[in-house]
């Protein structure tokens, strides 16, 4: 999963995105608000951690925006600010979280995961999607209780579709998040990869939206 970090500290920003690396996520740094994403269309992360304090602005006025703008991508405000009013007035503004620095890393990434989750419309660690199991944090997938090994590709793709369970989700989006620091993903690749991972886990969990895109079951 692809994360939007947006965080004016160079020492922090950079200890972040070695341990979101670490714990499996894919993450894009900007520093200043005026080079963040300014429409919906443009926020196609997994989840958003966004800094209060920017140096050309603050990070509540692009929280703002975006919300108002209908943008639903899942937002965790960092800050120093420890008041109860800045929470609350990040909280009742649309962010899904709110974390004060200083904080544990380990603190941080299990607030993502639990937004993630919540986000997805799952009650625990272990995502239920009719008979599949899914477990993001173990890389790990069961079908009715019968562990499915998948390939990293292959278990990419299932944790792409299962954020949207009954939604669909085109090529385009999914090529790019699947290789979201670099070239998307070729579209005969995706079909490759669906092919094997409905092989794996029967044909009619992953439907094909003709001339769209593909989503999994609910």
């Amino acid at each position: 999963m692809h994360v939007l970090l947006i965080e004016d500290d160079l020492d922090l920003g950079s200890a972040l995105q070695k341990s979101l690396k670490a714990a499996g996520f894919s993450s894009e740094w900007l520093r200043r608000s005026a080079d963040a994403p300014q429409h919906p269309a443009d926020l196609d992360y997994a989840c958003v951690l966004l800094d209060l304090s920017l140096p050309d602005g603050s990070g509540f006025e692009l929280l703002n925006t975006w919300r108002k703008q209908g943008a639903t991508v899942p937002i965790i405000i960092l800050t120093a600010r420890a008041t109860l009013e800045e929470r609350l007035h990040g909280l009742d503004s649309g962010a899904d979280d709110f974390i004060v620095k200083p904080f544990a890393t380990a603190e941080l990434l299990s607030r993502l995961r639990a937004v993630l989750r919540r986000y997805a419309q799952q009650a625990s660690e272990t995502w239920q999607i009719g008979p599949l199991q899914i477990e993001p944090k173990r890389h790990r997938l069961c079908l009715a209780g019968a562990e499915i090994e998948l390939s990293p590709r292959e278990f990419q793709i299932l944790l792409e579709l299962a954020r949207e369970p009954g939604m669909v989700v085109s090529k385009g989006e999914l090529a790019q998040r699947l290789e979201p620091l670099g070239e998307p993903l070729n579209f005969s690749a995706i079909e490759v990869h669906i092919c094997n991972l409905r092989n794996k886990i029967g044909a009619g969990h992953i439907r094909t939206i003709r001339g769209v895109g593909y989503l999994l079951q609910a």
